[in-house]
Parts: structure tokens; sequence; C-alpha cells
């Protein structure tokens, strides 16, 4: 992950709406995929609505959440 000051190199982009059982799994593969490879980076779910724990699950896991109104995969990859 990357202090407020670096530029980011890559940004991974997960779509979610209520994915609570995988959501911390994937952010936790792609946080350790930019650790790993020394890559500034930032993982972002872009929530499409969720209902469940989903946000507070990739908040923890350290990912940056990016509400998207419009409903939708594509939408939410926008």
């Amino acid at each position: 992950m990357i202090n407020k000051n670096e530029q980011i190199e890559l940004s991974i982009v997960l779509p979610c709406l209520n994915e609570e059982q995988t959501v911390g799994i994937c952010v936790a593969k792609a946080v350790q995929f930019l650790k790993e490879y020394n890559i500034k980076g930032e993982v972002i779910v872009a929530d499409n609505g969720s209902t469940d724990s989903s946000i507070g699950i990739a908040k923890k896991r350290g990912a940056v959440i990016a509400h998207v109104e419009q409903k939708g995969y594509g939408m939410a990859l926008r």
C-alpha cells in the first residue's frame, strides 16, 4: 500500500455487492500482491450498495471504499 505523498502505480478495483463471505480474502490477496511485488498501489472496493458487512471487512483489510450508486457490475468497475 502507499503513503498519501506517493504516486500510485496500480489500482486494483474490486466490484462488491453483499460479498462479506469473500471480500476480505480478495482484498487481502490484492494487498499481498502489491507488497510482494513492491508496487505502489491501492485496493479499491467499488461498493454497489451492500447491506451486509462487506464495507467494514474491506476497510479492515486495507481497501479504499468507493460508493457507486448506479447498480451493476459494469458501473462498479467504471
